[in-house]
């Protein structure tokens, strides 16, 4: 038997961790950095990289790919939907819009900021015309997505096209979906984040559909258990709607970091020993990428250590 494939996340966690170089950072946090690896998961024997060695919110990734997957920048149906991954960056936005004062890390982890936090999510999910104003995320991800500007005034739906190229020309070279309109950058960083994740392409490999992942920065601790499970699940989705097997994801970083106030939560993490990875299902009628639903996907025994808390950096 091969090696656990959960150790492709937990190598690199200890590298980053290890050999990392102290680093600077937008936040203000500060991290241990190394730049350009690369890790890759083989979904064709049925097994789903959930990470084990702590509990991933399945629930919370779906939903926030079905998001995406509707070309939305707006947090309004997100929160409608008890998903919060995404409130801190509109929040921040919100309170140096109103306050005329810039927010500080240290604040962020105050009750106060919590409490307002709260508040103000609370306002998006009720009151749509507060969510049309504050929750707005600039062009972001999903939008970009199914609405890349084709620069004659119309659009380009990215998601429907590579289910057609899947289809239709499956050996094309040029299957790309990219987040990263560099017109757009300076908008999405105003109240949303620009797109760490940023172009991934498909490869059709027999009976098989592979994708590779670029991200340009990767919050190791935090944020790429959720990208190695949502880039696997729409890997398993395109498959699925392409009358394919899923393959391999492959998953290539630049920027790969710990936050400085993770590092105990590293040790606490890299300490467990994996268990056996769950797999996915999808429901058979869907044949839409489009028409999936929540109910449509499923973690079959997902087995799992304890989550380990640890606080965003904004």
């Amino acid at each position: 038997m091969g090696k656990h494939q959960e150790y492709q996340y937990l190598d690199l966690l200890r590298d980053v961790r290890d050999n990392g170089e102290g680093k600077d950072d937008r936040t203000g946090t500060g991290t241990r950095s190394v730049f350009g690896r690369q890790i890759r998961f083989d979904l064709s024997g049925g097994e789903f990289p959930a990470l084990t060695t702590k509990q991933l919110y399945f629930e919370t990734c779906k939903k926030e790919l079905l998001w995406f997957l509707t070309g939305s920048r707006n947090i309004e149906p997100l929160v409608q939907n008890k998903v919060n991954i995404w409130n801190e960056w509109p929040y921040r936005h919100y309170v140096e819009e109103t306050t005329g004062q810039k927010v500080t890390p240290e604040q962020t982890l105050t009750p106060e900021w919590r409490a307002g936090m709260k508040e103000f999510v609370g306002l998006v999910a009720t009151d749509h015309a507060f969510a049309e104003k504050w929750g707005d995320l600039g062009p972001v991800y999903g939008y970009q997505w199914r609405h890349w500007p084709d620069g004659m005034g119309g659009e380009i739906d990215q998601i429907s096209r590579a289910v057609d190229t899947i289809k239709n020309n499956p050996t094309s070279r040029r299957n790309i979906v990219s987040a990263w309109n560099v017109a757009d950058i300076d908008e999405m960083a105003v109240a949303g984040l620009p797109p760490c994740h940023t172009i991934f392409q498909f490869n059709v490999r027999g009976d098989k559909l592979d994708c590779q992942l670029y991200q340009r920065s990767a919050d190791m601790f935090l944020g790429v258990p959720f990208n190695i499970a949502s880039y696997a699940l729409l890997l398993s989705m395109m498959a699925h709607v392409t009358d394919l097997r899923p393959g391999e994801f492959v998953h290539t970083f630049g920027d790969t970091h710990i936050y400085n106030n993770h590092v105990n939560q590293v040790d606490e993490q890299l300490a467990r020993t994996p268990l056996p990875l769950p797999t996915l299902w999808l429901n058979p009628e869907v044949k839409n990428i489009f028409e999936f639903t929540a109910d449509d996907i499923k973690l079959v025994d997902y087995q799992h250590h304890p989550s380990i808390k640890a606080p965003i950096a904004v």
